[in-house]
């Protein structure tokens, strides 16, 4: 049974985890095993769980502990449950956009890249996109579109920060994903190549290739690579890949958002596309 504690001050210290930590402390680099994360609103919530994710406490207005966040409450188990009046919680920036409810779960081990391809057919390679956002709606297209694994080199924004984990809606703890390791591309592109992908690379060349061609939709084992939203895919990156794909444009438009391209590329590379 879960143990309710009513907060009456902002400042109190036992709401530090949710207003006062910044992202990097609650990763906790020095001691990962430690490391905590925020999920907002009950359905998020409940993926996590649903995903195994160990929670430690919730934070959430009153009115939702015999409302919409009863249930959550109760697969929650004996767990600290903070309850405060809206105008408290109003307090914690970005507040409304929790739907009144927050919990802080415990960062799940990461498994590896071979651990999470293993018997899949088409994965996401993400290559330095440090926008939350984009991250977040990359994962939600991915998990919707069919895309079966997700792998980021080191320098992505973590997929467990609270805006990814918001604007993915909970997708982040629906499809199985992991950081590269070891250098990039050299390393990761031949990782990738020893476990039976070809890979795709999305990006603007003069030899590249439409996402609908025969032969890249009829790849048996497929991996595609979205870089930053600046520059891209590194040229060394591009030169190491299989493939490089374009998105047909009209009206002289070179380019989308890299959550946007991602959506395109996962529809027409994904299951339906190759089937």
């Amino acid at each position: 049974m879960a143990n309710i504690i009513h907060i009456t001050d902002f400042q109190d210290p036992r709401l530090d985890i949710y207003a006062r930590l910044t992202e990097n402390q609650l990763i906790n680099r020095h001691e990962p095993e430690k490391g905590l994360f925020i999920a907002e609103s009950p359905k998020v919530v409940e993926r996590a769980l649903d995903a195994g994710c160990q929670p430690v406490s919730m934070l959430l207005e009153e009115k939702h502990v015999e409302g919409q966040a009863k249930y959550v409450i109760e697969r929650c188990g004996d767990i600290p449950v903070f309850t405060a009046a809206f105008q408290v919680l109003t307090q914690l920036t970005g507040f409304h956009l929790t739907r009144g409810v927050l919990c802080a779960m415990r960062r799940p081990p990461l498994p590896s890249p071979e651990e999470i391809c293993c018997g899949k057919s088409r994965i996401v390679v993400l290559e330095r996109i440090m926008n939350p956002t984009n991250v977040g709606a990359i994962f939600r297209s991915a998990a919707a579109l069919g895309m079966e694994a997700l792998l980021l080199t080191g320098d992505c924004s973590n997929p467990l920060y609270r805006r990814s984990i918001r604007v993915s809606m909970g997708a982040v703890f629906q499809i199985p994903w992991t950081f590269l390791e070891g250098p990039w591309p050299s390393h990761g592109i031949r990782s990738l190549r020893s476990m039976g992908f070809k890979t795709a690379a999305m990006a603007l060349r003069n030899n590249s290739l439409s996402i609908n061609d025969p032969q890249v939709m009829s790849e048996p084992r497929l991996a595609i690579l979205l870089g930053s939203e600046g520059d891209g895919l590194a040229s060394e990156t591009i030169d190491d890949c299989d493939y490089t794909l374009r998105i047909p444009m009209s009206h002289q438009v070179d380019s989308l958002n890299v959550a946007a391209a991602s959506a395109v590329a996962f529809w027409q590379l994904g299951p339906r596309g190759s089937s």
